[in-house]
């Protein structure tokens, strides 16, 4: 891409455009039974300048079940990524599905619009990285994200408190 993007003039906002729900069914162990399937997804969006110096960042912890999408949103000034992420665990390796959607404003040629998917890999502690405009542009948006199995004894109270709140 050879134009050079403006984007970082405005803040980014970052949200969850899916987070989990969960049923309760009445039966004792239901929710017990969902919270061992619990996957932590921590997700650094970050923004990068051509030396690799971090301009912007931001860290987040999600929480979802296997096959369910936890999304994330950057907007910038002339930039809108939206990227979800798809965690499987499979017993012949786990994957992740990452789907980008982008929108660029170009002063010459308009709004531009980009999509993508793509398989990954994943083990679990495993940091991926997911480059939504390519690593080719400068400044670059750098996504790092680390999957992990539910933990209580290693969540926070605040973790702890998000995960209820989605249930």
């Amino acid at each position: 891409m050879k134009h050079s993007l403006y984007l970082f003039s405005a803040f980014f906002i970052f949200a969850a455009s899916a987070p989990i729900h969960a049923q309760e069914q009445g039966m004792g162990g239901t929710m017990q039974g969902l919270r061992r399937r619990v996957l932590v997804l921590e997700i650094d969006a970050r923004v990068l300048e051509e030396q690799e110096v971090v301009i912007w960042n931001e860290i987040h912890r999600k929480f979802a079940m296997p096959g369910s999408p936890v999304g994330i949103k950057l907007v910038g000034s002339n930039v809108i990524v939206v990227v979800q992420f798809t965690p499987f665990i499979r017993r012949g390796g786990n994957v992740l599905v990452a789907q980008g959607q982008i929108w660029i404003e170009d002063p010459e040629r308009g709004i531009t619009y980009y999509t993508s998917i793509q398989t990954i890999p994943i083990e679990f502690d495993e940091p991926i990285y997911f480059f939504p405009l390519g690593t080719s542009v400068a400044p670059s948006i750098e996504i790092i994200l680390t999957m992990n199995m539910y933990d209580e004894t290693t969540l926070s109270a605040e973790d702890s408190a998000l995960l209820e709140n989605a249930n």
